[in-house]
């Protein structure tokens, strides 16, 4: 899938994903469901961001961005913020 990905669609991605994320938020009390389901939304924005950083990172030094991979959410997750 990350293959057939473009920059935009990354983005647009992210964008969509940041959005359910405030509607989440608006509803002010969250249920389990919904805790479980931002959690998720956390660790899947992590790896779409860390997505985009190697697209930009490979085309930068003339390598093909289409190589970028998403990476497994514990790898992801263990990167220091």
């Amino acid at each position: 899938m990350a293959n057939e990905l473009n920059d935009q669609s990354v983005l647009s991605h992210i964008d969509s994903l940041v959005k359910e994320e405030e509607r989440l938020y608006a509803r002010g009390e969250l249920s389990d469901q919904d805790t479980a389901r931002l959690a998720k939304i956390k660790i899947e924005l992590d790896q779409y961001w860390d997505l985009l950083r190697q697209r930009r990172a490979l085309a930068e030094f003339g390598e093909n961005p289409k190589e970028a991979k998403i990476r497994d959410p514990k790898i992801v997750e263990a990167y220091e913020q």
